[in-house]
């Protein structure tokens, strides 16, 4: 995804979102899950985090907050971009 991308602004009417309920979604189109889906279903679990101390270029950090206060979940997904990027050359 391009940066240019990243900084447009949602479309989306999270208002109306929000309002829905349930009974107001309509799921006609989606089929139900079957034996057959489930047989082939696997168990994903959460990576368990683990607190670290690590030093951070003060601007890094202040950049990382001013995109909202999930600042420290932003920076374990560029980490993990960032080390799934480079597993090929780690060895």
């Amino acid at each position: 995804m391009s940066v240019s991308a990243m900084r447009k602004s949602s479309k989306t009417n999270w208002e109306k979102v929000d309002a829905l309920t349930d009974e107001t979604i309509d799921s006609s189109d989606i089929p139900p899950l079957d034996e057959s889906f489930f047989s082939r279903a696997t168990i994903r679990r959460p990576h368990r985090a683990v607190a670290v101390t690590v030093l951070v270029d003060e601007d890094v950090l202040a950049w990382f907050k001013a995109q909202g206060s999930d600042y420290e979940g932003r920076l374990n997904a560029a980490l993990r971009i960032y080390a799934e990027a480079h597993k090929a050359y780690s060895h």
